[in-house]
This record gives C-alpha cells, sequence and structure tokens, in this order.
C-alpha cells in the first residue's frame, strides 16, 4: 500500500520538474503539463535512505551469490482515535521486511515475510523485531535461518530453503527464553545475531537492558553456541549456560564480525547515568576477542548516535558486513519520518562505508544522505522487477497474489500507482548498440494510463511512452519501439493517466530490447 495515502498528507505534490509529454490516446498528439509527484528523503543522486516508500528499522545483511539481502523490522504505522500517527510502539510488528541488491544502489523490494502473530509462520510469537539472517550448508544443500526476537522475551529461528525463503518454523516455540540456563536475568532478551565461523560452528549473540544502578556494566549481553542444526543450542560448549559478555555502557543491538582472525561484537550504548566523553549515549562501540565466545576487551565507539548526522536521533541500530572485498555499515535513522514530519520512532535503513586501519582497528565512521559509491551497472536487457529502484515518488508495493498460508513474500509489484507518480533506477547501461524497445507486464481494472520513459532526470529527453489500457486485472505485456538509447544513463518512469488520475494500472517487471 501507498505510504503517503496511509498519513492523512495524501498526494505530497511538488515542482521537481514540469515537461510536456506526448499523449497517443487514440492515435492524436497532445501535450498536457506533467507535474511529478515530489520525492522525499532519498531523492536523485543520494543513496540513504535505501528504500523511501516504506520504513524499515533493524537491518541485517545477508551476502549470497554476489548480492545483498538486507533484512528489517517492518515498522508500521500506530494512529491515534482523531487518525493522527501516534509513537512507535514496537507492538504492532509481525513482520520481516526484506530488500536486495546487486550494485547497491538500486534496492529490490521482496515484501514482508510473514513471522509472527496468528497469520504468521510462528504463530507461538506475538512480534518479530531485530532479525539476523545466516545461511549454512547441511547435507550438500545452503540452508537459510532467520532469527528474530519476540518482543524482547526470546529469540526465534525460521528454516528456508533459499534468502527468501519459502520459511517455516522448525520448534514451535522460542530457541532462547528466560528459562534458557543463563538468560534469565536478561532484561531485554531480545536482539540476536549470529556468525557462522570458517570451520561451521555458529554463535548466537542477543540480550539488552539496563538494571537500576547498572548504567557502566549492566550485565544483560549473552553469547551461547549454536547445535550444527542452527535449531538448537550447545551448552555443553559454554559450560551449561548462556556466557556474559560485559560490554560498558550497553544498551542494545548485538552485533558480530570476523575480520583477520579477530571477533568483533559491536553494540549500542545506553542513554542512562553519566558518560565519559570517549563513551558517548546511542553510540555503536565494539570489542575484540581471540575467540567467538571471548573473553572480549573494549575498544571505542565508531559511529556516532544518528541525531549528529541527520538532526533525528532515537535508538541506534547496526550491522557490520563486508560486499565484493569492501566493508559497510548498515543502520537506521529517522530520516523518512523527519522528512514527513512524523519523528515517532519510524526508521528507515541506510548504508555507509567503514575502514580498517593498518592495526585491524575501526576508523570513525560518518553517516550521510550520499550513502555509498554504486559498484555495479543495472542490465535493462533482462527481465527488472519493477519493484526495483533507486529512488521513488508516491507509489507503493504488494505481492502479486494472496495465497495463505503465506511463507515467503512471493513475487512483488508496483501499486497504487497515480498521476505524477515515478520511479527511477540509477547507472543503467544499454551498451555501444543500444536498446530500441521496451516491454512492460502490466495490469489495469481502469481506464489505464501511461509510462512516460526519461532519461538521466525528470526533466531529460523522454524516449518512449507505453499506454497500458484496461485488461480486465489481467497482467498482460506492452511494448513500444523507444528513441535508440546506448551508454550508461539513469532511467526514470514517470507515469500518467486520461480522465483518470488514480489507481492507474501495477507494473510487474519491464525489460528493453536491444537494437538490432
Amino acid at each position: 500500500m501507498k505510504l503517503l495515502k496511509n498519513w492523512g498528507f495524501l498526494g505530497i505534490v511538488g515542482c521537481l520538474a514540469i515537461s510536456c509529454v506526448t499523449d497517443y490516446r487514440e492515435g492524436m498528439r497532445a501535450t498536457e503539463p506533467q507535474i511529478p509527484t515530489e520525492g522525499v528523503a532519498k531523492v536523485p543522486g543520494n543513496g540513504n535512505p535505501l528504500i523511501s516508500h516504506k520504513f524499515g528499522a533493524d537491518p541485517w545483511a545477508l551476502v549470497y551469490h554476489n548480492r545483498v539481502y538486507i533484512y528489517l523490522t517492518s515498522d508500521v504505522l500506530e494512529y491515534a482515535n482523531d487518525g493522527s500517527v501516534k509513537e512507535n510502539s514496537y507492538s504492532k510488528i509481525t513482520t520481516i521486511t526484506c530488500i536486495s541488491s546487486e550494485d547497491l544502489l538500486n534496492w529490490t523490494d521482496h515484501g514482508e515475510i510473514p513471522v509472527a502473530g496468528r497469520e504468521g509462520i510462528a504463530t507461538w510469537a506475538r512480534n518479530s523485531w531485530a532479525p539476523s539472517v545466516v545461511y549454512k550448508k547441511i547435507d550438500g544443500l545452503d540452508r537459510f535461518f532467520l532469527y528474530f526476537a519476540d518482543s524482547a522475551n526470546g529469540i526465534g529461528v525460521l528454516v528456508g530453503e533459499s534468502p527468501l525463503g519459502p520459511w517455516k518454523d522448525p520448534l514451535g516455540r522460542p530457541l532462547v527464553s528466560k528459562s534458557t540456563p543463563g538468560f534469565a536475568d536478561v532484561l531485554w532478551l531480545f536482539d540476536p545475531a549470529v556468525l557462522v565461523d570458517d570451520d561451521g560452528k555458529a554463535y548466537l549473540y542477543c540480550g539488552g537492558g539496563v538494571p537500576p544502578g547498572k548504567e557502566i556494566d549492566p550485565g544483560t549481553a549473552r553469547v551461547v553456541k549454536l547445535g550444527d542444526d542452527m535449531i538448537s543450542l550447545d551448552l555443553d560448549a559454554t559450560g551449561g549456560k548462556g556466557l556474559p559478555l560485559n560490554p560498558p555502557y550497553l544498551f542494545e543491538d548485538s552485533g558480530i564480525h570476523k575480520y583477520k582472525g579477530k571477533y568483533y561484537y559491536s553494540y549500542c550504548t545506553n542513554f542512562s547515568g553519566v558518560h565519559p566523553k570517549t563513551i558517548p549515549t546511542g553510540a555503536i562501540a565494539y570489542m575484540i576477542g581471540d575467540t567467538p565466545l571471548g573473553p572480549f576487551s573494549f575498544v571505542k565507539t565508531v559511529f556516532a548516535n544518528p541525531y549528529q548526522f541527520f538532526g533525528v536521533g532515537g535508538n541506534n541500530h547496526h550491522a557490520f558486513f563486508e560486499f565484493r572485498g569492501e566493508w559497510y555499515i548498515v543502520y537506521h535513522a529517522q530520516t523518512l519520518g523527519k522528512a514527513l514530519g512524523i519523528t515517532k520512532g519510524y526508521r528507515s535503513p541506510h548504508l555507509n562505508k567503514m575502514y580498517f586501519d593498518e592495526n585491524a582497528l575501526i576508523q570513525d565512521i560518518v553517516g550521510d544522505y550520499k550513502g555509498v559509491p554504486q559498484i555495479a551497472f543495472l542490465n535493462p536487457y533482462q527481465k527488472v522487477e519493477a519493484e526495483t529502484m533507486a529512488w521513488s515518488a508516491g507509489i507503493g508495493t504488494e505481492p502479486l497474489e494472496q495465497k495463505k498460508p503465506l511463507t515467503s513474500p512471493g513475487n512483488m509489484v508496483v501499486c497504487d500507482i497515480d498521476t505524477g507518480d515515478w520511479i527511477g533506477l540509477s547507472k543503467v547501461d544499454f551498451g555501444e548498440e543500444g536498446a530500441q524497445s521496451i516491454t512492460c507486464n502490466v495490469s489495469s481494472t481502469s481506464e489505464g494510463g501511461y509510462i512516460d520513459m526519461y532519461l538521466d532526470s525528470l526533466n531529460g529527453p523522454r524516449v518512449g511512452t507505453v499506454t497500458v489500457k484496461n485488461t480486465g486485472g489481467n497482467w498482460v505485456e506492452r511494448s513500444t519501439p523507444i528513441s535508440r538509447v546506448t551508454g550508461i544513463r539513469d532511467v526514470y518512469f514517470l507515469f500518467r493517466g486520461g480522465k483518470e488520475q488514480k489507481n492507474l494500472f501495477k507494473l510487474d517487471w519491464w525489460s528493453f530490447s536491444r537494437k538490432k
């Protein structure tokens, strides 16, 4: 569903560009002004936040087959009786959002994994927070494991056949609860982080919270070894219980990664008591150990609270990961909420680079709207899911089918398309020979509309228009020739209607054909 429609800010419209477009209805040519919907938070040229058509928090990164999958707590808007947006209580969250990218600027929205609640895969769980997803080869096959927090009461696990599922609940209960030895006194039993070591052994880190009077040493973080099946605990390896980690000024947000044979445990510092200047509140700090079970020695904080970079604070949650030889931090901040005037705990994912010095210490990291460089070009000669975008305005996404029981998001489509809405792709590689036509898979139950294609910006040259008529709700392919396009270009699809201006059609995928 379209995010802006849910807020009562219906149709935030701006003046990014006004252009003349050609109307091919009934074979006649006409010009009419086109005012694109204004992009918010993530604007063309910037990489952060990663998406702007929905929220997503507590990010975790999984690298698999040269693609990065980001898993997110699905922040959902909560409303007061008068229709105004309330402070995020996190109590309504029952799904995990997944997005992915090969180039770190164009992101594909894979929708929401229905984890908790009556309609969820793990019906015993009330909530699904702070995912951690890893894979391991078992019996010759890659198996995927999604760990999540059921509020602050325990850690659950789902098992999948791919990064997108389908998923199943192998236990029918929490993997870790307050009754697990060593976890009874963990104030907040949440925020799992999992490391699969080089030898195939795996470890789970979690916990948080600040007991009264224990601001300096809360003592609420734990580590435990997982069984070889990844859905059991090997407590014998840790003396029969979860081991305490004791990071100073702990608040929440366990993170774990390995670099040059060392183990890096990272976390968010708390907001309680008086802190030394070297350990500010709400910052990402880290410790280093020689084994995955510790002991870990405190090093320093390396990433300040998002307020320092974006002027809006809140909690701080992150993950460090390596992709194609470079290291990155993925984290959340309330930038989309700020752009919409809703700084009430609704968060969005961001990505920036991180660096190690010659002593393998993490250097201080700066968050910004620019983000990271695009590391690959987008291939337009394959079927590109329409929900793949670098930038967008006004649109929403939804599953193509709503078959129950749901065990994965399934194929997503772009929906809630109104006149002026658009999506943009960054650095699309058309090659030297170039493209001569485009095909779009569309569905409409209304009068339909048009997809105008622009190069480089919404002010750029228009190279073609796809006409979409009423399809009776069926999915059909619509093709049109375009002006020859060569080289590496940004591409914008700008949507418009005829008499009707809202809910024009839905878009599943698009593909260009090469010039022959």
